[in-house]
């Protein structure tokens, strides 16, 4: 098999995240260079029409791209350590607070930075500054929201360590383009958490 990423990009962060912490080997890591335009090329849109990354390619060719498709896939192959749930009821918490850290957290931070930051202008065309500066109101109001859910609870979707810690941390880890971090917010609850998941050897990850 073969895992299509661009390194530092947070979604395929997500997908290498998971794997490291499911301890998977044997996946070959094909980097794209989206700023050389690699993920447009005709060779990658014939494994990704949408010209996205992750894009995993399994041993009988066929292709599943989505972050959190590819991880759905590799939990079912490899069902521990569990990420995402083991029975339906945990699943649908854990699937919840993925999506909301997804849409929530990591959605609005790349709305910054795909629209403010000077390295991305050759990516994103138009950018639009003041609509990326808007979306930073969003982060802060969101990150707010986490940091109150993490008063009561140790991780994002309860009482352990799952997906939607990953995803979490990949979006905290990419607003750092947009000089964002929860200690400057004085959210320390967010920090705290931040500071954990940034202990665990998956975290080394990029």
């Amino acid at each position: 098999m073969k895992l299509y990423v661009t390194p530092r990009a947070p979604n395929p962060r997500r997908v290498t995240m998971f794997m490291a912490e499911k301890g998977l080997t044997g996946i070959e890591l094909v980097a794209v260079d989206i700023n050389a335009h690699e993920h447009r090329s005709d060779a990658y849109r014939g494994l990704n029409p949408l010209t996205t990354v992750p894009t995993l390619q399994l041993d009988d060719g066929r292709t599943l791209s989505e972050s959190r498709a590819i991880c759905t896939w590799l939990e079912g192959q490899h069902p521990e350590p569990n990420l995402m749930g083991h029975n339906a009821d945990e699943r649908a918490f854990i699937e919840m607070a993925d999506r909301r850290a997804e849409w929530y957290l990591m959605v609005p931070i790349a709305q910054v930075i795909r629209h403010t930051h000077p390295g991305l202008a050759a990516l994103e065309q138009p950018q639009f500054a003041e609509y990326g500066q808007a979306q930073m109101a969003k982060v802060r109001d969101y990150a707010a929201r986490f940091d109150q859910l993490l008063q009561t609870q140790a991780w994002m979707a309860g009482e352990r360590f799952t997906v939607a810690d990953i995803t979490a941390f990949c979006a905290l880890e990419f607003a750092r383009l947009m000089k964002f971090s929860p200690k400057a917010e004085g959210l320390m609850a967010l920090q705290a958490w931040r500071d954990r998941v940034a202990e665990r050897p998956s975290a080394t990850v990029s």
